[in-house]
Formats: structure tokens, sequence, C-alpha cells
């Protein structure tokens, strides 16, 4: 998992990719050197990926812009190694090198067909209607063509992003390819990375084409707003660093405040995932009532029984606990809206904290978002799409945009802000990441509990520790092991098989895998 460049990190919009192209023109890289490297690279990765060589039959689709002139370079090279390439070039208008390449295809005796229908015996499909910066919908003839494309099931690599991708959004413009793949050139483009272009991108994957890196930073500047995270970044933080001489009380102790006699069960989940986090102790805060489950399921962790109300929910804290002895509090799996002066004792303390579920309903419903900013410590929330909307009501519209609602959001509290989502995005005042793996296997009840206790943990044992660890990077290392987690047990188990309990008993198998 070795990553040569920092690129890989980086996210661009398609005005920041057209600056970027910009300068490296104006420095006198010629387009036409360019291209031409670029479609090598291309030729090369489908190659990799699906062996064609002679006799297989690749239908490319050919666009006005140079998108299209990097699919004419490939298909001219996939010719020269005795593929049986189709053409389906649209559009009667082009860019000059586009048409050139266009020209030099049919020198060399290319087929060009009319119509669609004359790509159905393909073995592949290559994508290069579209590249990035496309803001219109696709309408017509054109989106017809891309209609019964998709209906074909034959593979589709598309170059840059799927035709019909709004390059930021991720949205569909009326129409768009539902691509097998995605080679992505240069940089990671936004739009790749929201959750409504999932299902149209299919595996991405990036294409590094030498991009000078001071270029880069000239218009994204050292800081990247928006970032990837990387297997290199998360696995640089775990597990974290513990000294020699280090002992349980020396590496975090973490309270967990869950569970109510309806949702008992959340609080076992939670507590699952601190200890996967390695924390050196563990206290979890759960009505009276359930306390005795907790303690047969989690024998290694003190668990505190509180006073409860009528619904089962935590009334209070017992007189005797002091919130401030932990080194980090995380709070709300499975407590009901009946704990909410539990949830304004523990936004009151000056430990810092993550707060989920309840948490942030109950947050919402104090309409005391405003009150984060003047925590000492830090606040990291971890609201679902629906808790997001009912904590930033007035940000509604931004979720159309993930990227900008989470930023937004993480201004306006002070917090660390993780959107739950296909691709968790995670901010702070300054900078979003997105975690671009994932699995459907999480989509089920209980993996963000799970979540919660794993950061819990984790942010724990770095205010305890002498570590230089920031707690965004906690926050990122979390997200991408749990992640990771459910892509391993989806891989052995099927997607179907990977319950909370299950997520939980892949942590440490995960871990260990990709750090020895």
């Amino acid at each position: 998992m070795v990553e040569i460049r920092p690129i890989h990190q980086f996210v661009v919009t398609a005005d920041q990719m057209r600056q970027i192209e910009g300068r490296v023109f104006a420095a006198g890289m010629p387009v036409a050197a360019l291209m031409e490297k670029v479609a090598q690279r291309i030729t090369q990765r489908i190659e990799d990926l699906y062996s064609c060589g002679a006799g297989d039959r690749v239908g490319v689709l050919v666009g006005p812009g140079h998108n299209g002139g990097d699919a004419l370079v490939v298909a001219r090279e996939l010719h020269f190694k005795g593929c049986q390439v189709r053409l389906y070039q649209p559009f009667e208008k082009m860019k000059e090198l586009t048409q050139a390449h266009a020209q030099y295809c049919r020198s060399l005796g290319i087929s060009f067909v009319e119509h669609v229908n004359a790509l159905q015996e393909c073995d592949l499909l290559i994508d290069g209607l579209f590249g990035f910066g496309l803001e219109r919908s696709l309408e017509g003839e054109i989106a017809d063509a891309i209609a019964q494309l998709n209906q074909m099931k034959i593979p589709i690599v598309s170059i840059d992003l799927p035709s019909g991708l709004h390059t930021d959004t991720g949205q569909v413009l009326g129409m768009a390819i539902q691509a097998t793949h995605t080679l992505c050139l240069g940089l990671w483009k936004l739009g790749l990375l929201q959750d409504q272009a999932l299902e149209w991108v299919g595996k991405a994957e990036l294409i590094d084409f030498d991009l000078p890196l001071t270029d880069i930073q000239a218009v994204l500047e050292q800081e990247p707003q928006i970032q990837r995270i990387t297997p290199q970044a998360a696995i640089a933080h775990l597990p974290l660093t513990r000294s020699p001489t280090a002992h349980k009380y020396t590496v975090g102790h973490l309270l967990l405040v869950a569970g109510s006699r309806r949702y008992g069960g959340a609080a076992t989940l939670a507590g699952l995932g601190a200890r996967a986090s390695g924390v050196g102790m563990l206290s979890i805060a759960v009505p009276e009532s359930i306390k005795p489950v907790l303690s047969q399921l989690l024998p290694e962790a003190l668990i505190i029984g509180c006073p409860e109300t009528e619904s089962g929910a935590i009334a209070a804290f017992p007189a005797d606990l002091e919130l401030e002895k932990y080194s980090a509090i995380a709070c709300g799996p499975g407590m009901t809206l009946d704990a909410l002066p539990v949830v304004r004792a523990v936004l009151d303390s000056q430990r810092s904290l993550v707060l989920d579920a309840d948490g942030l309903n109950a947050l919402a419903h104090l309409g005391t978002l405003k009150t984060l900013q003047n925590r000492s410590a830090s606040t990291v929330l971890t609201p679902h799409l629906g808790e997001f909307k009912r904590l930033f009501p007035e940000l509604e519209d931004a979720v159309t945009c993930r990227i900008a609602a989470v930023r937004q959001a993480a201004t306006q509290t002070g917090a660390i802000v993780l959107l739950k989502g296909a691709r968790v995005a995670i901010a702070d005042s300054h900078t979003v990441w997105i975690n671009p793996d994932s699995t459907a296997a999480l989509a089920r009840g209980g993996s963000g509990d799970v979540l919660t206790g794993l950061t819990g943990g984790l942010l724990a044992q770095a205010i305890a520790s002498p570590s230089s660890v920031s707690h965004l990077d906690v926050v990122k290392s979390a997200t991408w092991w749990h992640a990771q987690a459910g892509i391993l047990a989806a891989q052995e188990r099927t997607v179907l098989g990977v319950e909370p309990q299950t997520l939980a008993s892949y942590l440490i198998p995960l871990l260990a895998s990709v750090t020895t």
C-alpha cells in the first residue's frame, strides 16, 4: 500500500483542475504530448484490468473534447495490440487535436459506427464522451445512447469520470454512464467521492501522470481544503504509540455513557468498539437495570449503574461520579431523549467528547449548538444524515454536497464533525477529509455504535499518552479502521454476515493484517 506521491490524498474541483492544467500548459508542456502520456497510462491500466489482446472486441465512446482525444489514443493503441476496435463518435464538431486523432484512426482502418447498437457484441466499452467540467444536462440522442449502453451489461471503463456526472457534486446531469471502473486522471475529482455518484462510478482509481507538485500546491495551497484518507495516513497512527512502561492508568480512561432499558444493546456494541481500541480503562455508565448484562458481556469494563427514569433511561449520574477524572467521554448510543439531563451534564464538562445518536438528538433538542464553541476540550459530532438535518436545519440544502455541508457545520460549532454515509466526510474548521472506501455491509443498526466506542477509546488514549496525534487524526484513523474491518468481514462472510458484533470482532484482525 505504498503511495509514491502525496497527491493521492488531494481532491479537486473542476475549477481547480482547470487552473492546475493551465499552469502546466503555460509552462510549456504541449497538450498533445500530455495527451499521449495520459492515454498510454490508461491503456496500460485497461490491459492490466481486462487483459485486452488479439481478437478482443472493444467499443470506444468518443466525445468532442480532450477526453475524447484520450479515448482515441487508447483506441489506437488497443488496435495495434490486435483488438477489434469500434469507435462511436456521436459529435461532428470536435476540438482540433481530437479531430486529428480521429482522422488518424480512420486512416488505420479502425471501424466507426453510427449507432450504439453496433457495440452490443463488444467485450469491453471505454467511455471517453465527457471529462471533467460538464455542467449541462445530457438530453436527446446522447442521453438515449447512454441509456442503451447501460442496459447492455458490458463492462465500461470511464476515463476521468463517468460521462454525465457533475465533477463537483457527483449528481447525474440528465443521464450518466454506469461505469464498472473509473480511471480518474491526475487528481481525484470531488464528485467521485460524493455518495450520490457511487452507483455510477464503479471501482475508482487514480492514474497519476506526474503533474508537478509545485503547480498543484500553487492552486490548492500547502494544505488542500479537501483530502482523502489514505491507508498510509490512517495506519501511521495505528496502533497508538505507548511507552514500554505503560500501565492501564497511563493509556487512557474512557467513560462511555450509553444504553437504556429499551436499547441496551447499543451500550454493549459501543463497549465492544472501545475494547478493540486498546484503551487502558473503560467505564460504562448505563441504567441500573441493564448493568448485569453489561457486566457479563464486558467483564473488563467498570459498569456504573445509574438511576433511571420510568422509561428505563439514565436519569442522572451517581453522586460520586466525577466526569473530570476521565480522559474522554463518548455519549449517546441507545440513550433515548429521556436522558437529556445527562447529556447536558456531559456537555458542561471539560472533557473531550464524542457525541453520537441520542446524544446528538439531545443536543438538537436543547438548542445548545453555539455553546460548543465555548467548550475548552474538543468535541466530536458523529451524525448520520437524519441527525445532521436535525442539528443543522439551515444546512439541509447543502447536504446535496456533503463536503460543503460538513465544512459549514464544523465552522459553525468549532467541533470535529463526522457525517456518516457511504463515503464518510470529516471536517474541522480548515479541512474536509473523505474516507474513500467502505461497504454496504455496514448499513445495519449498531454499526455506528461500534464506531462511537472505537473513536472514544482512541481519543482517550491520545489524550492520556505523550502522543503528538491530533484529535482530528484520531477520528480519521478510527473511521478508516472501522470501514476496513467491515470490508474484510464482508469479504469473508458476505454483506449479509456483518452484524455489529461481528464487525467489532474484525477490528483487531484487520489492524494486525495491515500493520505487520
